[in-house]
């Protein structure tokens, strides 16, 4: 199976219509062209990957505790709701 962050990876490359070798770690989904739809499809496609629940708000983004701002943020993120929640 492959890992998290490639998995997390494929998801967001699918959402910005990009091939996964062109989304790093550092990119940020405002680099990477994903809007606020896109964001909101990202999350529940990586929820429903992981059958995890992810704590974030569309409507109060900031108000959440789950960091978009990089992909490597995301990527750390996911990584500790699968521990907290398995």
């Amino acid at each position: 199976m492959s890992s998290i962050k490639d998995r997390v990876i494929g998801i967001i490359a699918e959402q910005a219509v990009l091939d996964p070798s062109d989304v790093t770690m550092d990119s940020t989904l405002e680099d990477l062209g994903i809007d606020s739809l896109g964001l909101v499809e990202s999350i529940f496609a990586i929820e429903e990957e992981f059958d995890i629940s992810v704590p974030f708000n569309a409507n109060e983004p900031e108000a959440s505790d789950f960091d978009i701002s990089s992909v490597a943020s995301i990527v750390a993120g996911i990584e500790k709701l699968i521990k907290e929640q398995s």
